[in-house]
């Protein structure tokens, strides 16, 4: 079967939904303002920059989950959506979207940003197929820790490739669409990869090598 994967923040998003939902929690006053905006900020930086620590990162933004009952964090998450994601989901996307589901191709969702976040965004683009980075679980309960592989930049590559075997499929005919350099180890191994609202090293990569470059804005 046809694959067609897209990243999620700031390529089917107008924007990034692990730093807003970091926004979020301080404007409810659920952490600490000032310390969290800095962090927050800061780890967003050394994203785009290719430089985060992403197990430091996820010490950071898993935290909040383990500090309060999930029925609490699940009424945060639905006000969240309401008023930080229903605006950025782009209009454009949506036709993307629906352009490789009526070509028959299986859809996915493939994101650094924790399953938590995520999973409803995913439900809003009627794609059931989601590799995030996963929260870990007992019971109802968060631990703040990340359970098995981050799923970025290497590790987005191993997540994926466990779950081609789960689902018994390849990327003989496959698509990827993101917007950053750090999805170049996905990008390089599918059929049909596309820069979206490129950043700055993605768009010179994505020219030395011939790809597409599409913008969604």
């Amino acid at each position: 079967m046809d694959l067609a994967i897209f990243d999620l923040d700031n390529t089917l998003l107008g924007g990034d939904s692990d730093y807003l939902w970091g926004r979020f929690l301080v404007e409810q006053g659920i952490v600490d303002g000032d310390y969290y905006e800095r962090e927050n900020e800061r780890f967003y930086e050394e994203y785009k920059a290719g430089t985060l620590d992403i197990f430091e990162f996820l010490n950071f933004s898993l935290k909040p989950l383990a500090e309060h009952p999930m029925g609490q964090l699940l009424r945060w998450r639905e006000q969240f959506m309401r008023e930080k994601i229903d605006a950025i989901i782009l209009p454009r996307a949506r036709a993307l979207v629906e352009e490789h589901r009526a070509q028959g191709r299986r859809l996915l969702i493939i994101t650094a940003t924790n399953a938590f976040v995520t999973r409803p965004i995913a439900d809003a683009f009627g794609i059931a197929d989601l590799i995030a980075t996963e929260p870990e679980l007992r019971g109802e309960r968060y631990t703040g820790r990340v359970a098995g592989t981050p799923c970025f930049r290497e590790g987005k590559v191993a997540r994926l490739e466990q779950w081609l075997r789960d689902e018994q499929l390849d990327l003989s005919n496959s698509w990827f669409y993101s917007d950053s350099h750090n999805d170049l180890p996905l990008l390089e191994l599918v059929t049909h990869p596309t820069a979206v609202d490129p950043d700055e090293t993605l768009a010179r990569h994505a020219g030395k090598k011939g790809w597409p470059v599409l913008s969604l804005r």
